[in-house]
């Protein structure tokens, strides 16, 4: 396997961003990951998307460090700091699923509430139905959890079909146009900073190709598996869609209805914000979970 390392310079001097890189090698990939807060304090996991990295969360960590919580934001393969596999054939669902469990066996988490958007959530959930001893609560935020028997919405095969055949992946302004918020030249630039040029950007162009869209997709069995475990899972679900996301709207109503304690949670939407809600409103996503933690400890 090919693997790409982002050069360190490509992230200096990043907005809003103080915080210092963190590396763990697991199955021969370097994973770049955010560890903020107290070591022993209860950990918050935040999975993001793609095209982004953990950047995303930068206005996250705050609330949750002040809260006494353990902020942790690692990078996928393929995106941040973190290693990326230059072909992309080398990414497959099952395989990012693999990946991530490893990073999460690594870093011998235990009672994770875990925060999970876009992709985020598409691997998070199969951990949480795979491993939910790991778990003590999910707040699922646009995201979900397809297998191919769902007729998805028009603006994702729209995203698919522009992600495989355009010539230059432009991360910056797919970020734009995720968002409610005008981001500045600085934000844009480091949302751009993983990628030197198109060879990085294997993962990203290929992760919207791996979304099961038919129920015979490789990964539609194992997420019908997944949805039976989420059906059995009965610990604290939360979801918290943004207001202005065409992509995963009305997705959570189907967690609402089959996932147990999903039915007896007072459920929360983002006003303001596009699907990359916690660029947004990444304030209000923070308060909405610690809310959220403390009304069930």
């Amino acid at each position: 396997m090919k693997i790409l390392r982002t050069p360190d310079e490509r992230f200096a001097n990043l907005p809003d961003f103080p915080y210092a890189p963190r590396y763990r090698e697991v199955d021969g990939l370097r994973w770049h990951y955010l560890d903020e807060g107290p070591a022993d304090g209860p950990v918050v996991l935040m999975l993001h998307g793609e095209p982004s990295w953990s950047f995303l969360y930068r206005h996250m960590i705050p609330p949750f460090v002040a809260a006494g919580m353990r902020a942790l934001a690692p990078d996928l393969p393929g995106f941040g700091r973190s290693d990326k596999p230059a072909d992309p054939a080398d990414y497959s669902y099952q395989r990012l699923v693999d990946w991530l469990w490893g990073w999460v066996e690594a870093m011998d988490l235990s009672d994770v509430t875990l925060v999970c958007q876009d992709w985020g959530s598409l691997l998070g959930l199969r951990l949480v139905a795979e491993h939910p001893e790991a778990f003590a609560r999910v707040v699922l935020a646009n995201g979900g959890l397809p297998t191919g028997d769902q007729e998805m919405p028009q603006a994702f095969h729209d995203w698919r079909a522009f992600s495989q055949n355009v010539s230059r992946l432009p991360i910056g302004r797919i970020l734009q146009r995720s968002t409610t918020t005008t981001l500045s030249r600085e934000v844009l630039a480091a949302y751009e900073a993983p990628f030197p040029d198109e060879s990085y950007k294997a993962g990203a162009r290929i992760l919207p190709a791996l979304v099961p869209i038919t129920p015979d997709d490789p990964a539609a069995g194992p997420n019908r598996r997944a949805w039976r475990s989420l059906m059995r899972y009965r610990r604290p679900f939360l979801t918290a869609f943004s207001d202005g996301d065409p992509i995963t709207r009305g997705a959570d109503a189907a967690f609402r209805r089959l996932v147990p304690w999903a039915r007896d949670v007072a459920h929360v939407t983002i006003e303001g914000a596009g699907h990359f809600l916690q660029e947004d409103q990444g304030a209000a996503l923070a308060q909405v979970t610690l809310d959220f933690i403390r009304r069930h400890p």
